[in-house]
């Protein structure tokens, strides 16, 4: 096929966010003129500002608008659009979609049909893999799906192992069954997720693999029969078997299982004659042995690092591919130069079991200069900006953070003051996560594998124990947007303590917000007495016995410089509500602030009711009401962004009532059932 039959001049990109971003912004370099398309939910989002022109496809549920196929196409026609990339997602692994497309006359920026049909499924995938010469985990494959013959090879395979949605990826229709008793509630679940998610419920069964790393490959083939690797991501650690940061190239990995792993990664792909950007992902055991785990035929969310430590541009490499052309290089004049990280931005709690956040984001932006960063080190892929709602309908990952380095070490501090200088507010996110993670001694020993956060759970989630200095720094940032947002003329209007020919003294409490919820936890308390001098905010501050000379002075954005006895440090400051949000290169500190005279001591109610985390749909209720449940016992399940959510009971008691049923959908905040604890 030559590059004049496959050339277009208008791209839709069937997809949104990050990627529907990033592509357009390839292609208008390329001189291609971009359409987006969009839900009813995504009618002012940061893509469809972006393009030349958008089409709605229809309301928010992703069913009803970006997986509808004949909308897609119609938009493709409507605008004259002659190829279509799907970004990750949705429609960018669907065979069906591909064949459409094909019978329409556009061109599918990705691999033939026939190939995603091949890795598609994941049992066929593994018998092509084995004829490839590729290594296979041990597991079973099968087309029988009956329980009973599921539950006696897991038996067989020895646990703990891992069911996986046949026709799934992305974490979707995955767990880790530790035993036997607890596999047919695994494998339900597994089929729930599965059936939502693909539309098909098969599981295939592999040995789960105690401390193995999550190693991949990025292939890239044309229709010229080329293909090459780009090396290879260390994507280990994750949560919920979904990524959470990746780097490139791999830590400690020799010349000699580069290419064990580079060339095993290209025969998986031309073994099912696979044709443009594809990732071929392995488990790397602890002994140098590695074992095909799945190929996701399309553009993988952590593609940037590749970008970064090779110089290539892989969305560009997409478009010329469809267009007909060769590979832009060959195997030999591809190299690696330096190290790279990408920090996946999530809308999420990782606190409350990473659930899924909504709402408007007050802000959002990256202040390089004042991080002293360059923007050669760091780089931004986002789909939202300031001012945009997170809706509960879609994957909640709002950005990706990506930094270059020359080692990894130099990569791994970009990335912690790239991190500290992210400013997000109105939407909880895991900045703060990521954060400990990339500061955590482990991760920077190369302490790596796939249970990574399970295993570190108790230093990750631990409440924190601040230094005096960290209260003095929250108090001080407290009292200067008190005096600022309060600050009159008169003395009788004053908020600052004022006091007539004496010093004035403000008495502040400060908690950790983990800790200040519950009764039987004290207020860490900072006494701040002195003279504000004019201009600027001075004072003599004392935590717990410990005093300090303290000044503030504001930067650019929401930092600030707090020197406290001589020692300054830049922070970027933060507030939600009555909490105070630190951030700086080491990490982040979150306190609530309040002044003394406005403490609450009055005890917290037990609340015999359930709200709502998110919000979500009713997937199942697995008790009847009235019923008498246990501690630990699974109440309900929800679901939102894809990912499911089970609630249990929180002391043994009575489920009184459910306030809704199976297929509801729930804001956030609504009282789900009524819950009477044992006496």
């Amino acid at each position: 096929m030559t590059s004049e039959m496959n050339k277009f001049d208008t791209l839709l990109v069937a997809n949104r966010g990050e990627i529907a971003c990033r592509v357009m912004r390839t292609a208008r370099r390329m001189g291609l003129k971009t359409v987006a398309v969009y839900s009813d939910a995504d009618v002012n989002a940061h893509h469809v500002r972006e393009a030349d022109e958008a089409i709605r496809l229809g309301p928010a549920a992703a069913r009803e608008s970006y997986l509808n196929i004949d909308a897609v196409i119609e938009a493709a026609k409507r605008t004259g659009s002659g190829a279509i990339h799907p970004g990750y997602g949705f429609l960018s692994e669907n065979g069906s979609f591909v064949s459409a497309l094909e019978q329409a006359g556009i061109i599918f920026v990705g691999p033939p049909a026939s190939a995603i049909a091949a890795m598609g499924d994941k049992s066929a995938a593994k018998a092509r893999m084995a004829n490839a010469d590729v290594p296979l985990v041990p597991g079973y494959h099968g087309d029988n799906q009956d329980d009973a013959l599921l539950f006696e090879e897991a038996d067989k395979i020895g646990y703990p192992v891992m069911l996986k949605a046949s026709a799934g990826g992305g974490g979707k229709g995955m767990r880790v069954v530790e035993k036997s008793a607890a596999f047919q509630a695994a494998l339900e679940g597994c089929r729930r997720e599965s059936r939502a998610a693909f539309g098909d419920d098969r599981m295939l069964i592999e040995k789960y693999l105690v401390q193995p790393r999550h190693v991949e490959v990025q292939v890239f083939c044309d229709a010229h029969g080329n293909g090459v690797y780009l090396f290879e991501r260390d994507c280990s650690v994750q949560r919920r078997h979904q990524k959470v940061l990746e780097e490139a190239p791999a830590p400690g990995m020799t010349l000699e299982l580069r290419q064990a792993m580079g060339n095993a990664a290209v025969r998986a792909a031309q073994e099912i004659g696979y044709v443009g950007a594809g990732t071929v992902e392995f488990l790397l055991d602890a002994d140098g042995s590695f074992y095909f785990m799945e190929m996701n035929t399309r553009l993988q969310v952590e593609h940037p690092v590749t970008e970064m430590i090779t110089g290539q541009d892989l969305v560009e490499w997409q478009l010329r591919v469809a267009m007909g052309e060769p590979l832009p290089c060959t195997q030999d004049e591809l190299t690696i130069t330096g190290h790279s990280f990408e920090a996946r931005i999530y809308a999420e709690d990782p606190d409350q079991d990473f659930l899924p956040a909504t709402g408007q984001l007050t802000r959002f932006t990256l202040d390089l200069a004042g991080a002293g960063l360059q923007s050669d080190q760091v780089r931004l892929d986002s789909g939202v900006e300031s001012g945009d709602t997170v809706s509960m309908h879609y994957d909640p990952m709002l950005a990706k953070l990506i930094v270059h380095g020359v080692d990894r070490n130099a990569a791994l501090a970009t990335l912690n003051r790239a991190l500290a200088a992210l400013d997000v507010q109105g939407v909880i996110t895991n900045r703060a996560f990521l954060q400990r993670l990339a500061t955590h001694p482990a991760f920077k020993n190369l302490e790596l594998d796939t249970r990574f956060i399970e295993r570190h759970e108790a230093t990750l989630f631990a409440s924190h124990n601040y230094a005096p200095e960290d209260y003095a720094s929250a108090a001080l940032v407290g009292l200067h947007q008190l005096t600022q947002e309060r600050e009159s003329a008169s003395p009788w209007d004053r908020h600052d303590g004022f006091r007539l020919n004496a010093p004035h003294t403000v008495r502040i409490a400060l908690s950790d917000p983990k800790s200040s919820q519950s009764s039987e936890n004290e207020s860490p308390l900072v006494v701040v007495e002195g003279q504000r001098n004019p201009g600027e905010q001075s004072w003599r501050l004392t935590v717990n016995g410990q005093t300090f000379s303290a000044s503030l002075t504001s930067l650019t954005g929401d930092a600030v410089a707090i020197t406290l006895d001589g020692h300054r440090r830049r922070l970027q400051v933060q507030r939600d509500g009555n909490v105070l949000i630190l951030v700086d290169p080491d990490g982040e500190t979150r306190l609530v602030w309040q002044r003394m005279d406005a403490v609450d001591h009055g005890q917290h109610e037990v609340q015999a009711s359930f709200t709502a985390p998110m919000h979500g749909t009713v997937v199942a209720l697995l008790v009847e009401a009235g019923a008498s449940v246990e501690k630990g016992m699974p109440l309900m399940v929800m679901e939102a962004m894809k990912m499911e959510h089970t609630m249990s009971a929180p002391a043994n008691g009575q489920v009184e009532n459910f306030h809704f049923k199976a297929g509801d959908t729930v804001s956030q905040g609504d009282v789900l059932l009524d819950f009477a604890p044992s006496e």
